[in-house]
């Protein structure tokens, strides 16, 4: 059973990360600083530090989040499904739950503001890659030892997640420099766009070839 300290603690923590991620979405990444997100929940510099790394701990904390659903729900998909079908059906799932998700921490539109400030701010953006690529290697690893093969001899697992992480990158752009930052038209867009790949890799693209 969680203690009074325990809520407290969380409370705290949470209140830092909505002050940070509202100036990073309000001012920008750079010039938001670790004092300014301490002074705005009332606390010192050294609790901000209790709490996150840095500045960029904060930034990707409910990313974090929802990192980790994504994996859960990966590993839970069941056995008959075809890999690409259950990373398909783990994404959407995921979209499904956002608000389940985040909402204890932050609310989802402020992690959709801040979604779209880490691709538009390169330090964030260089990190937002470096990251993805450990998620794609615990997901390879994952997925190779759901099908019972090795990845480091088998190159499927690997693959299959280039290809799929490839679409999620090909997503977070467009809905990035689109018009519609909804969370309807992000999920929509990582369907239509999974929906693609067996077409855009194995089908003809133009016309002409059918006359």
């Amino acid at each position: 059973m969680e203690t009074l300290r325990e809520r407290k603690k969380q409370r705290t923590r949470d209140a830092l990360l909505r002050a940070a991620l509202e100036l990073f979405t309000s001012q920008g990444y750079e010039r938001t600083t670790v004092d300014e997100i301490a002074e705005a929940v009332g606390v010192s510099q050294r609790t901000f530090f209790r709490y996150f790394a840095g500045k960029e701990d904060a930034a990707f904390a409910v990313q974090d989040m929802t990192e980790r659903h994504f994996v859960a729900c990966v590993r839970a998909r069941p056995a008959h499904e075809a890999p690409m079908e259950a990373l398909r059906r783990a994404v959407l799932e995921g979209w499904d739950a956002i608000r389940e998700t985040v909402e204890s921490a932050v609310p989802v539109e402020l992690y959709l503001r801040m979604y779209r400030m880490i691709e538009s701010t390169p330090a964030l953006l260089a990190a937002h890659l470096l990251r993805s690529a450990a998620v794609e290697e615990t997901i390879a690893r994952l997925l190779a030892e759901r099908e019972g093969v090795d990845v480091d001899t088998d190159p499927r697992p690997r693959l299959a997640v280039a290809v799929f992480g490839g679409v999620i990158r090909v997503t977070e752009r467009q809905w990035c420099t689109g018009e519609d930052f909804s969370l309807e038209s992000i999920r929509q867009l990582t369907a239509s766009h999974l929906d693609e790949v067996g077409p855009a890799l194995t089908g003809n693209w133009r016309s002409d070839r059918d006359r």
